[in-house]
């Protein structure tokens, strides 16, 4: 039987329409949650709505877009009457090498996964603090916030800096009863990472470092997410906890290697 930990509970999901956000909206319902999820994805938000029926509200939102934001995270009072717990993990990133890098790249992976982050905290916050019950924020930030990856630099710094707001977002909003802790996944089975997993060189590469030896399914990560939602993590507070089977323990493969193969790799 499903424990109803989040029974009466409201809670904004962003990057819901796939992934670790949708792993996270359909936990949250199945615990019983209602569930604003963000996403600029329609054809993923609606397929969760169809699955998830009433508890599920779907939200077109850039997380880039403070006014989007804004007007979303509020959908979730307007429908539910309420806010108690978000979780953002909206995100995505542009590779290359840090000579050969296009100014548009970098801006579009801090902006997206870094500004997309503090936007959605700053408005999910004020109506968190609103209702004065207090709630709970989860950040997805990365292992790449610890560990730097070849032609991955925006990606990182970014993920770096999620995972520091984090815990300043834990200092400004504890005097709200607001708890804001990081999660910060490793190799994940997502449409993300499916061009890696899809290689056979380059997941071999991969999975070599993780001493776990496999990607995280998107539940394994939603479900330590919404641990650190919960009352049981009620003494948690501008933490980070690494989801990632050990791979910080050990090492992050050099893609070069795999420059000149036929794949077009960095």
């Amino acid at each position: 039987m499903t424990e109803m930990r989040f029974a009466g509970k409201t809670a904004v999901v962003t990057g819901a329409a796939s992934g670790i956000g949708a792993a996270i909206a359909v936990r949250l319902v199945a615990e019983g949650a209602n569930v604003v999820g963000l996403d600029i994805a329609t054809a993923g938000l609606d397929k969760l709505a169809a699955d998830l029926g009433a508890a599920f509200v779907p939200a077109r939102a850039d997380v880039t877009d403070e006014a989007q934001v804004e007007a979303s995270v509020a959908l979730a009072v307007q429908q539910f009457g309420q806010l108690d717990l978000a979780f953002n993990v909206a995100g995505a990133a542009r590779v290359g090498q840090i000579t050969d890098l296009a100014l548009e790249d970098w801006n579009y992976t801090i902006d997206l996964v870094q500004k997309g982050v503090f936007l959605s905290t700053k408005h999910e916050a004020r109506h968190i603090r609103a209702s004065g019950r207090g709630g709970a924020i989860v950040n997805v930030a990365s292992l790449n916030a610890h560990v730097p990856s070849f032609a991955g630099s925006p990606y990182s710094t970014a993920k770096a800096g999620v995972e520091m707001f984090s815990k300043n977002a834990a200092l400004e909003l504890a005097r709200y009863d607001i708890r804001v802790n990081a999660v910060l996944p490793g190799l994940v089975d997502t449409p993300l990472v499916a061009p890696v997993l899809n290689y056979p060189a380059a997941r071999a590469m991969y999975l070599e470092r993780i001493p776990m030896g496999a990607p995280a399914t998107p539940e394994q990560v939603a479900g330590p997410c919404l641990y650190l939602a919960s009352e049981d993590a009620s003494y948690i507070t501008g933490t980070s906890l690494m989801v990632d089977g050990g791979w910080e323990i050990s090492n992050y493969p050099d893609l070069t290697r795999l420059a000149n193969d036929e794949n077009g790799w960095v």
